[in-house]
């Protein structure tokens, strides 16, 4: 079985490597020193690559942090592509 790295979605920097193939992983983080949410390097890549050049297919920049790092969960971890994604704005009370 192959190894898998997670990095730390509060520092950015530290990453671990586990034997096994998960979304993420939480546990405290020994660089930053958070509890926190270790995700997967290949859904971490393919957030990078969005930053880095925005899909025209979503309104990307209108996503927070953790929405992006959902859609590219779902695109790295599932069937999912970019047109099963709607953003949608905030609603206007009237």
């Amino acid at each position: 079985m192959s190894s898998r790295q997670y990095r730390c979605l509060s520092c950015l920097e530290h990453t671990l490597t586990r034997s096994f193939n998960a979304a993420h992983l939480s546990v405290t983080c020994p660089n930053c020193g958070s509890f926190e949410r270790f995700v997967n390097e290949d859904v971490y890549q393919q957030y990078e690559s969005f930053e880095a050049s925005p899909p025209a297919e979503i309104d990307w920049e209108q996503l927070d942090r953790v929405e992006k790092f959902v859609v590219c969960e779902r695109l790295v971890r599932s069937t999912k592509t970019l047109a099963d994604f709607e953003v949608v704005g905030p609603e206007v009370e009237g």
